[in-house]
């Protein structure tokens, strides 16, 4: 096979899962809606998510439950053989179980139905044949309709598994907005890595102030913004009128594009070749929040204001990496 082929061969299994994604969005209905209000009447009532599966599926069930505890619906996983010898005590009353069975017909995950529900607990089923099994014994059904799997003799798992993990991400996503779980909450379960300092740090934990910022009056000039920006070892000096409001920004990329007009540059009034109204950013937004104005806007030098608009730090771009949010 060569070359051409295995990338022809690569993009036509990717067309089949992307037309199994397509058909299993198409067919999101009732059962979806009826999906999220079991769960939330769960959560409400002090319950989890329980989701079991088996072979390919329980390795889905794994990353599903896990985005969904990361995201504040409360979720564990039961392996449906283990359960049958005793992990069956991890399940209470008010939870729910999310069973995921793409033919509906699996064997453990059928023999664990009768004995989960003797405890009085309601199930999903998250099946791929809504005539199945699964199905039938099912409070809720939720259809993941993909039309065929990528696999040449249809028999492994890939368009399937593909499709169910997609709808679980959905469920989890849409459990999120109904739920109103906003980026406090999702800290406070990331406390650890780059995602947690950048969702838990604020500006005012990492901003630039006092003798590190390099501050300067309107009246200033540009020899003296320089002289400012060497003393904090700054690459940028703000310039704050004498109420202390924020009245604009001289970078080091302005001096080097300014000095070829000569050294009289460094006599004229700071006021007449700053930014005005540059990007600022609130002492109290997140890390985070950084990141995207940096991003978004393509700087590297960013003011700190508090709420009513008075200069209180600086954020460098090259400080981020040492405060390990980036």
């Amino acid at each position: 096979m060569d070359n051409t082929a295995i990338l022809s061969r690569a993009r036509q299994v990717l067309d089949v899962e992307i037309e199994g994604l397509r058909r299993a969005q198409a067919a999101l209905g009732e059962g979806f809606v009826a999906t999220v209000n079991l769960i939330l009447e769960t959560l409400g009532n002090g319950g989890k998510i329980v989701v079991t599966g088996v072979g390919k599926n329980l390795h889905i069930a794994e990353k599903l439950s896990a985005t969904l505890a990361s995201t504040g619906s409360t979720s564990v996983v039961m392996n449906p053989i283990q359960a049958m010898h005793g992990d069956l005590g991890m399940i209470a009353e008010q939870d729910v179980l999310l069973a995921l069975s793409f033919s509906g017909e699996s064997d453990e995950v059928i023999k664990l139905i009768p004995a989960v529900r003797r405890l009085g607990i309601r199930v999903i089923g998250m099946v791929g044949n809504p005539d199945s099994t699964l199905a039938h014994l099912s409070d809720v059904v939720l259809h993941v309709c993909i039309g065929q799997e990528a696999c040449p003799f249809g028999m492994a798992p890939t368009t399937s598994t593909t499709a169910t993990l997609a709808v679980g991400d959905a469920l989890a996503m849409v459990l999120i907005d109904v739920r109103h779980f906003n980026k406090e909450r999702y800290a406070r379960l990331h406390p650890a890595g780059a995602i947690g300092r950048a969702l838990v740090l604020r500006v005012c934990d990492i901003m630039r102030t006092g003798e590190h910022m390099a501050r300067v009056a309107l009246s200033a000039t540009v020899m003296d913004g320089i002289m400012a920006m060497t003393t904090a070892k700054s690459g940028a000096a703000l310039v704050a009128h004498a109420d202390g409001r924020l009245a604009g920004i001289f970078t080091d990329g302005d001096l080097r594009r300014l000095l070829s007009e000569g050294q009289e540059i460094l006599h004229r009034p700071i006021e007449a070749v700053m930014t005005q109204r540059p990007i600022s950013v609130t002492d109290d937004a997140y890390a985070v929040d950084v990141l995207r104005v940096f991003e978004k806007y393509k700087i590297d030098d960013l003011p700190v204001v508090n709420a009513d608009g008075l200069l209180v730090g600086y954020v460098d771009i090259q400080d981020l990496p040492k405060m390990k949010v980036m």
